[in-house]
């Protein structure tokens, strides 16, 4: 085995973002510099990091009892919080398996740490652009089984990838190793890109993203979809986080920056 990645305290991680914006404690300066400028944006940031945790919870819950899936592929899954994708499964289904994989330094070695004692659960350090790798990985490999129906969660990941057309290749290719039957749950920042007060602030958010050492590419509906292809869409499909299957009726009106990122979860035939 290589040496472990180091981690820069100087340079502001992503997942430590997030994990400030949850109200955890793995994160430095440099990461609450960058969260404390998405706040002077819009107040309500750390509302939509909470809404993405709760998608998180809903999906995870929903594929395990109502789909029965039984394997997961946490693709991303950043430092771990509150109802994890493995304690929510493996509450509807003791027997469940979690692979989670991150390339992430502070996510790397605390996702380790965590783990220690459950034995269906493991942690991968894999690049999630290698796809043909990270399906090779003994942790992968070696835990699922491949033959069998997969959730795979890629939640706030691929927005980070440059192109579109790149976002698309590699999707086809993680779809390619996911049998028959396997899910898809994702989740992508939003921009319209249609003069909103949407569109502002989401160019200002995206401003402030470039700090950190991860960018993260804002893009319209119509491109986000495209990600599904070759997929059928569970109901109701793309939409913003906190619509889908909202735990009772919508009532008053939403925070602009609730448009922010979308969400969708979708079978492979």
């Amino acid at each position: 085995m290589g040496a472990e990645p180091k981690i820069d305290t100087t340079v502001p991680s992503i997942a430590r973002v997030y994990d400030y914006a949850l109200g955890g404690k793995d994160h430095f300066e440099v990461d609450r510099a960058v969260f404390n400028k998405m706040i002077a944006i819009d107040p309500h940031m750390p509302t939509v990091a909470r809404l993405h945790r709760d998608w998180s919870r809903k999906v995870v819950r929903w594929l395990a009892e109502s789909a029965g899936v039984d394997q997961f592929l946490d693709c991303g899954s950043g430092l771990p919080t509150m109802d994890n994708t493995h304690e929510v499964a493996q509450r509807a289904n003791p027997d469940a398996l979690v692979v989670y994989v991150d390339n992430d330094p502070t996510v790397v070695a605390h996702g380790r740490a965590l783990l220690e004692d459950n034995d269906r659960t493991v942690f991968a350090a894999a690049d999630l652009r290698k796809p043909d790798e990270l399906f090779a990985h003994d942790k992968i490999r070696g835990f699922l089984d491949l033959d069998r129906p997969i959730g795979m969660i890629q939640g706030s990941t691929l927005h980070h990838i440059d192109k579109l057309s790149d976002q698309q290749s590699l999707m086809a290719r993680y779809l390619g190793y996911l049998p028959s039957g396997s899910y898809v749950a994702l989740t992508h920042v939003h921009n319209p890109h249609d003069d909103s007060e949407l569109d502002r602030m989401t160019t200002a958010i995206e401003e402030a993203y470039r700090t950190t050492n991860a960018t993260t590419h804002f893009r319209p509906y119509e491109e986000i979809v495209t990600l599904f292809d070759g997929l059928e869409f569970v109901e109701p499909g793309l939409v913003q986080l906190h619509r889908w299957w909202p735990g009772g009726p919508l009532t008053g009106s939403e925070p602009t920056i609730y448009g922010m990122v979308l969400g969708g979860v979708a079978r492979k035939p």
